[in-house]
C-alpha cells in the first residue's frame, strides 16, 4: 500500500508544470522514500499550486482538521511544501514541484545518502529542450557590468528589486551544501540565495533562512560579483528569489554547462562583446567565466559568443575595458512572464501538462472547496 502511495505521489508531481521525471533505476522513488512519510506522500495527493487553509486541505482528504493542520504545518518545516503565514491570518499551504521547489527546501536538512541520489536523478530530470523553451531560471548582469548608456530593464537590475522590498532573506545554497557533503566543490560563499516577499517569509518561518536589510543585501551582491557568482533570479518579471550561482556547484550551470552551446537555452538579455585592440591578456576573464565562454588565445582573449551566457563577470574585472555587454536584439530578446505563475502556465503548456485552463478549472475546483469547506 506504501509502494502505491509514493506511485501516486510522483505521477502528481509529473502533473505540475515542471514535471517528475520517471527513471528505469527507480531513483527518483528512491527520493521520494527518503523524504516523505507514507502519511505525508498521502496528504500532499490533495495539495494544489493555490496556498489553500488546512479545512479544504482536511475536506479532500477527509480527515480532522486539527490533524491535517499539524501534518501540513510538520511538512512545510521539513521544506515539503509551501506555508504561508501571514499575522491574522490562518496560515495556508500548497505544493511544492521538485525543482524549483521541494529540493531546495531541504538546505540544511540534507544527507549525504539524499545528495547522492540527486546526483544520479539530475541529468535524467533536466530537459534541456524543455529549459530553452521556457527556463524557470533566467541570468542578469551584476549590476556594475554594464554602462549608463545601455538600455536595462527594471526587472534586469538586482540591485532595483533589491530597493523595491523590505521582506529580504538570506539562506544557504542548497548547491554548495551538496558538493561540499561530497568532499568536492569551492570554497565560495555559502549564504547566498536570496528571497524576496512572501518567499522570505516562508524561508524564515520554516528556520531556514534570516531576514536582512537592504543595505546587508546591497553588500551580498557586491560580494557575489568579486566571489565570480552569477546572478539567476526566477524568470518572471516580479522575481521571488536570486540564486548566486557557480559554475562546479550549481546543478543549472553545470547541465548548462555540458551543452556545446549554453547561450541557445539560458535566458538573458545580454551578451559579452570584445575589443581585442584594448585587451592586455591578463587572462582574468578566462578564470571568471562559469560557461568556459572566454579562453586566452596567445596573448589576447578570444570569446565564444555560444557559450556566454551574458552574466558580466568577465566585464567587471576587465582592467582595460576590453570586454563590455551589449544589449541582444529584439528579436533574440527572452520572453519573461509577469509572475512565476505565468512562467508556470507557458512550463505547463510545453509539457502538455497544467496550462491555463487547468489552473483555472484548478482554482474553481478550489474556491467550491473552500466554500463546502465552511459547513
Amino acid at each position: 500500500m506504501a509502494e502505491d502511495i509514493y506511485e501516486k505521489l510522483a505521477q502528481h508531481l509529473d502533473n505540475l508544470p515542471a514535471g517528475y521525471t520517471r527513471t528505469e533505476s527507480g531513483v527518483e522513488m528512491r527520493i521520494l522514500r527518503r523524504l516523505f512519510t507514507p502519511e505525508e506522500a498521502e496528504l500532499t495527493l490533495h495539495l494544489t499550486l493555490l496556498s489553500e487553509e488546512p479545512r479544504v486541505v482536511a475536506r479532500r482528504a477527509r480527515k480532522p482538521v486539527e490533524e491535517v493542520a499539524e501534518r501540513l504545518e510538520e511538512m512545510a518545516q521539513k521544506g515539503l511544501i509551501y506555508s504561508s503565514h501571514r499575522p491574522g491570518r490562518t496560515p495556508r499551504y500548497a505544493i511544492h514541484q521538485f525543482v524549483i521547489g521541494f529540493w531546495e527546501g531541504q538546505v540544511d536538512r540534507l544527507t549525504p545518502e539524499l545528495v547522492r541520489d540527486f546526483e544520479e536523478y539530475l541529468p535524467m530530470f533536466a530537459d534541456l529542450e524543455l529549459w530553452g523553451q521556457v527556463p524557470q531560471l533566467r541570468t542578469i548582469p551584476i549590476g556594475a557590468s554594464v554602462d549608463a548608456t545601455t538600455a536595462v530593464m527594471p526587472y534586469e537590475r538586482a540591485e532595483e528589486f533589491v530597493r523595491s522590498h523590505s521582506a529580504i532573506a538570506i539562506a544557504n545554497c542548497i548547491c554548495r551544501q551538496e558538493k561540499r557533503l561530497l568532499g568536492e566543490g569551492c570554497d565560495k560563499p555559502l549564504e547566498s540565495c536570496m528571497t524576496f516577499g512572501s518567499a522570505a517569509r516562508h524561508y524564515v518561518q520554516i528556520g531556514r533562512g534570516r531576514f536582512i536589510s537592504q543595505d546587508e543585501a546591497m553588500s551580498v551582491l557586491k560580494r557575489a560579483d568579486e566571489a565570480g557568482l552569477v546572478l539567476q533570479p526566477t524568470n518572471a518579471k516580479e522575481i521571488s528569489v536570486i540564486c548566486m550561482c557557480c559554475g562546479c556547484c550549481c546543478g543549472v550551470l553545470q547541465t548548462v554547462k555540458r551543452h556545446p552551446k549554453p547561450a541557445t537555452i539560458v535566458a538573458s538579455p545580454f551578451v559579452a562583446a570584445l575589443d581585442a585592440e584594448l585587451c592586455n591578456g591578463c587572462g582574468v576573464c578566462e578564470t571568471r567565466c562559469q560557461m568556459e565562454a572566454v579562453r586566452l588565445d596567445g596573448d589576447t582573449a578570444a570569446l565564444d559568443l555560444d557559450r556566454c551566457i551574458g552574466c558580466g563577470l568577465c566585464v567587471t574585472t576587465c582592467p582595460t575595458g576590453a570586454l563590455t555587454l551589449q544589449r541582444k536584439p529584439d528579436s533574440e530578446q527572452p520572453h519573461v512572464s509577469g509572475t512565476t505563475t505565468g512562467t508556470y502556465i507557458r512550463l505547463g503548456r510545453a509539457r502538455g501538462k497544467m496550462g491555463i485552463g487547468e489552473l483555472v478549472s484548478l482554482a474553481v475546483k478550489s474556491q467550491v472547496d473552500r466554500l463546502l469547506a465552511r459547513k
